[in-house]
C-alpha cells in the first residue's frame, strides 16, 4: 500500500507556533467571546415537508420513516416558545450574538431573523438546508450559497457577511465564498483559539474557528448532561483562557441551539454563562469581549493585518 502524497495536503499542523499576534480586543479584553445562536428550524429534513427522509438528531432516539410529527414539533419548539426566551435573556445582559441561519429557516420565519437585526444582533449564513455540504457537486454548491444570501438579505435588508457550513465542507465551499466576494469571514474550522488568515484563490481569506466542546449540542450526546455540566464546563474553558489572556488575548465560542438551550430545564444555564462572562468583563478585570462574529472578524482585519 502506497503512502498518502503528504506534499499536497492543505492541512496546517502548525499554527501560530505558540507566537500567537496580540489582537489587542477594545478596553484590554483577554477573551473576545462570540455566542453563536443557531436558527436551523424550519430547514431541517422531515417528510411532513415533501422530504425521502426526516432529521435523526434530536431528543428521542426513534427513526421513523414516514411523516413524524414527534420531530417535526421538536424543531417547532425552537421558533414559538425558545426563541423569545432566549433573546429576551440576552436583551437582560446587554451581550450581541451571532445568530447563525440557514435560508430557508429564515424564509419560512422572516419576522425572527427581522427581529435579532432590531435587536442588535448579526445574523449570518448557515446554508440553506440544515446539511453538509460534503458531497454538493460546485453548481449546486455555488447555487445554494446565493439562495441562501439572497433569503437572509430579503427578510433583514442586510447580507450576511459570514458562512458556517453544517458539518462537513465540499472541496469547493471556501472558493466559493471568497468568489462570492461578500463574506468577511467563515467559520468551518475548529482548529485553533484565534482567527487567522488563509490564502484562497489568492486572496487573503479570514478565518473565526467555531467550536463543538463548548456547544450545546453536548445535551444531546451525552445522557445525563445537565444544565449545571454545560455551565461548568463553558465557565471553565472561559477562565482558562482569561488566565492565559493576561499574555496572549484569545478567542472563545459558545455554540447554542433553540431547540437545545432555549428549554426551561437549560436556559438557566445560559443565565449563569452571560452573569459569569459579562460579570468579569464589568467587575473591572476587563476579561471579556461579549461580540458578534462580524465585529469580532472586524477588529481583527484592522488590528492584525495579514503577516504579523
Amino acid at each position: 500500500m502506497s503512502e498518502p502524497n503528504y506534499h499536497v495536503s492543505q492541512r496546517d499542523f502548525t499554527g501560530y507556533r505558540g507566537k500567537p499576534p496580540n489582537p489587542r480586543w477594545p478596553n484590554g479584553a483577554r477573551v473576545a467571546v462570540s455566542l453563536v445562536v443557531n436558527f436551523e428550524e424550519g430547514s431541517e429534513f422531515s417528510v411532513n415537508d415533501g422530504d425521502a427522509n426526516n432529521e435523526a438528531i434530536y431528543e428521542v432516539v426513534h427513526r421513523v420513516d414516514g411523516p413524524d410529527s414527534c420531530i417535526d414539533s421538536h424543531f417547532e419548539y425552537g421558533t414559538r416558545a425558545a426563541w423569545w426566551r432566549i433573546m429576551d435573556l440576552f436583551d437582560a445582559h446587554g451581550v450581541k450574538v451571532t445568530v447563525s441561519s440557514c435560508g430557508r429557516a429564515v424564509e419560512r420565519s422572516p419576522e425572527l431573523a427581522r427581529d435579532a437585526i432590531k435587536r442588535g444582533h448579526e445574523v449570518s449564513a448557515h446554508g440553506w438546508r440544515w446539511q453538509s455540504h460534503a458531497e454538493m457537486d460546485e453548481a449546486s454548491e455555488r447555487k445554494v450559497i446565493a439562495r441562501t444570501v439572497a433569503a437572509i438579505e430579503r427578510a433583514t435588508g442586510q447580507r450576511p457577511v459570514g458562512w458556517h457550513t453544517r458539518s462537513a465542507t465540499s472541496p469547493n465551499t471556501r472558493r466559493l465564498l471568497v468568489e462570492d466576494g461578500g463574506f468577511l469571514y467563515d467559520s468551518d474550522a475548529y482548529n485553533d483559539d484565534l482567527p487567522y488568515y488563509t490564502e484562497v484563490a489568492s486572496k487573503r481569506h479570514l478565518i473565526l474557528p467555531y467550536a463543538f466542546d463548548t456547544n450545546d449540542m453536548q445535551y444531546y450526546n451525552a445522557a445525563r448532561f445537565n444544565g449545571a455540566d454545560f455551565a461548568d464546563y463553558v465557565i471553565d474553558a472561559f477562565e482558562w483562557l482569561k488566565r492565559e489572556g493576561e499574555t496572549s488575548p484569545k478567542m472563545m465560542s459558545i455554540g447554542l441551539h433553540l431547540r437545545i438551550i432555549g428549554r426551561p430545564g437549560r436556559i438557566g444555564a445560559l443565565e449563569r454563562i452571560l452573569a459569569h462572562i459579562s460579570g468579569s468583563g464589568a467587575s473591572g478585570s476587563g476579561a471579556a469581549w461579549i461580540a458578534p462574529r462580524a465585529a469580532i472578524a472586524r477588529h481583527w482585519l484592522t488590528a492584525v493585518p495579514a503577516g504579523v
